[in-house]
């Protein structure tokens, strides 16, 4: 006899994918967790932290209470082998030590840290300070933006989740570049995030009192992101080149990024060329001619939205982009590899 609720049942459990996250308090863990546990195929197994290991998840974060049913474990990779795939929502250098041994026992690997993302491995230990545990693995990892990348994060087993600046910026130029719209040489990014992109560690220069009521650019010429977007935007147009410079916002979460470049051929059709190159990305929004997008509008959302302004007197385009740090910035574009 055909028992439909125990058929259907049987495959939602075989469709589920079986996650861990290593590093489960930080505010890309964190918002992992409250994406993940409403996702239809997504069966959290092991959340970890070394400071609160036993702890249960709703505890430290009430938020996830009848959402998340599990306690933090210790960050042991015997205890990801129950999973079909493990997020690294962890400090840079973390991943990079345990992602070998996981990929070997065959579970793949979303690392939202730095480690992957910068194939040259001499500008990587430069701009991290450290010596790269694995290099073997940076030729393999695929950097996971899916507008740019799709077919090549659906076959890896190791994907380098982008910055949450390189998304915003690289958005903003993609159909630029591929176009041929722009001197790849006159790329300037004038980008403004909130303070959780510095993560949850204390610190004077991210606590309230320093950060309300002002703002500040920082690591003007030695941003960690700058070589990623420009190696990335390389591998579109060989000539890019790049000025960024960042911005400290009184704001909690969320991306602005101005993005400039001289046009080649004016600004004809620049409209239509975004909605036509975006026009099946459900997670990017090109707006109506003349717009103008907020951070507020993306807040919790996996959206990146785009407004492309074309400067006669200048002879200059002008691209807005607003995302939020923490979702398509991070954890929501996790998943979206995932």
């Amino acid at each position: 006899m055909y028992n439909a609720p125990l058929v259907l049942a049987r495959q939602m459990s075989e469709s589920m994918i079986k996650l861990g996250i290593v590093g489960g308090t930080g505010y890309t863990g964190v918002e992992l967790m409250r994406l993940l546990a409403r996702h239809p195929q997504a069966d959290l197994r092991v959340i970890t932290s070394r400071s609160e290991q036993g702890r249960a998840v709703a505890d430290l974060f009430p938020n996830l209470r009848n959402l998340v049913d599990l306690e933090f474990s210790a960050p042991d990779p015997a205890a990801y082998g129950d999973c079909d795939l493990v997020f690294f929502a962890t400090p840079n250098t973390t991943a990079m030590t345990q992602a070998e041994q996981l990929l070997d026992s065959g579970i793949k690997v979303i690392d939202l840290a730095a480690d992957f993302r910068i194939q040259h491995i001499p500008t990587w230990e430069r701009v991290y300070g450290a010596t790269h545990d694995c290099p073997q693995l940076v030729e393999e990892a695929v950097y996971g933006l899916p507008e740019l990348n799709r077919e090549a994060i659906r076959n890896a087993r190791l994907v380098a989740n982008p910055g949450c600046y390189p998304t915003s910026v690289i958005l903003a130029l993609l159909p630029l570049l591929e176009h041929n719209a722009i001197e790849p040489g006159s790329i300037i990014a004038d980008c403004k995030s909130g303070a959780s992109g510095a993560g949850r560690k204390a610190d004077v220069g991210t606590a309230f009192c320093e950060v309300t009521e002002s703002v500040k650019a920082y690591a003007v010429g030695t941003h960690r992101h700058q070589p990623e977007i420009q190696s990335i935007l390389q591998t579109v147009d060989a000539d890019a080149e790049l000025v960024f410079i960042p911005h400290l916002m009184p704001m909690i979460r969320g991306i602005h990024a101005t993005v400039y470049a001289d046009a080649r051929n004016g600004g004809d059709g620049l409209q239509s060329l975004f909605e036509n190159y975006y026009q099946n990305e459900p997670f990017v929004d090109v707006m109506p001619s003349r717009s103008h997008p907020e951070t507020r509008s993306v807040r919790g959302a996996n959206v990146c939205r785009l407004a492309a302004h074309y400067l006669p007197a200048q002879n200059k385009i002008v691209v807005l982009s607003v995302e939020d740090n923490l979702v398509k910035g991070a954890a929501g574009q996790a998943i979206q590899n995932m």
